[in-house]
């Protein structure tokens, strides 16, 4: 029996946490949740045995640490190679690893201005231009994979893959914010946002009472 256990922050939060989670529970792979609030007086304790300099998230595997959310999710494809964690054919393989390797690089202003919060909404919403222009990147990325590698599922390449797990976090983000978006690109933020392991991971961070204030975007919102 393989010994999993993930260590994740706060739900309502930690966006880097929800993308191996997600593709863990998408998967239905047995494994323990360690949670750690984060930026609490015992945060850096409870972070302190582990290698991943006081960040989160983190696989442990009996006695192997591995950290950061893109790393995680390539071992856990090698892990289990029957849930085809990457798209079969080498073209598409290559273009999901450039959109994962760019989520995980990109969209600084994205990040910042819509802070991932899963228990408000942000009626009225307007990002700033960088901030648009990063989220229209998104939206093109999403164009591109599914217009050529989408036709045999709803997801990015077709078939559930970590690229879906990767951009999880931002559809959270969209959802919250009632970003204005083309069909194609709701049609995907639903089947994304209404799976079973998403509305999991959703309720989880509304029944949080943490707030972390420095996570809280600066415009008006209500509770959902």
């Amino acid at each position: 029996m393989i010994n999993l256990r993930l260590v994740i922050g706060n739900c309502n939060y930690s966006s880097w946490s929800l993308r191996p989670w997600f593709y863990l529970r998408h998967h239905a792979i047995a494994f323990e949740t360690i949670k750690i609030s984060l930026f609490t007086e015992t945060m850096a304790s409870e972070l302190a045995p582990y290698f991943s300099d006081g960040k989160v998230p983190l696989l442990l595997h009996d006695e192997l640490q591995v950290w950061d959310s893109l790393a995680i999710l390539e071992y856990l494809a090698e892990l289990f190679p029957e849930k085809r964690g990457w798209p079969a054919e080498r073209g598409a393989r290559a273009v999901a690893r450039s959109v994962c390797a760019e989520m995980h690089s990109s969209f600084p202003d994205l990040r910042s201005e819509l802070p991932m919060n899963c228990r408000r909404r942000f009626p009225g919403f307007r990002p700033t231009d960088a901030a648009a222009r990063d989220i229209q990147r998104v939206f093109s990325v999403w164009h591109y994979c599914r217009q050529r590698y989408g036709r045999n599922g709803p997801w990015l390449f077709g078939s559930f893959s970590v690229a879906d797990c990767m951009y999880a976090p931002v559809v959270m983000r969209l959802v919250s914010y009632a970003i204005d978006m083309d069909d194609l690109c709701r049609a995907y933020v639903d089947t994304l946002y209404h799976s079973a392991a998403a509305r999991e991971w959703i309720t989880m961070g509304q029944a949080e009472r943490e707030v972390i204030q420095q996570d809280e975007a600066n415009w008006p919102s209500e509770p959902i």
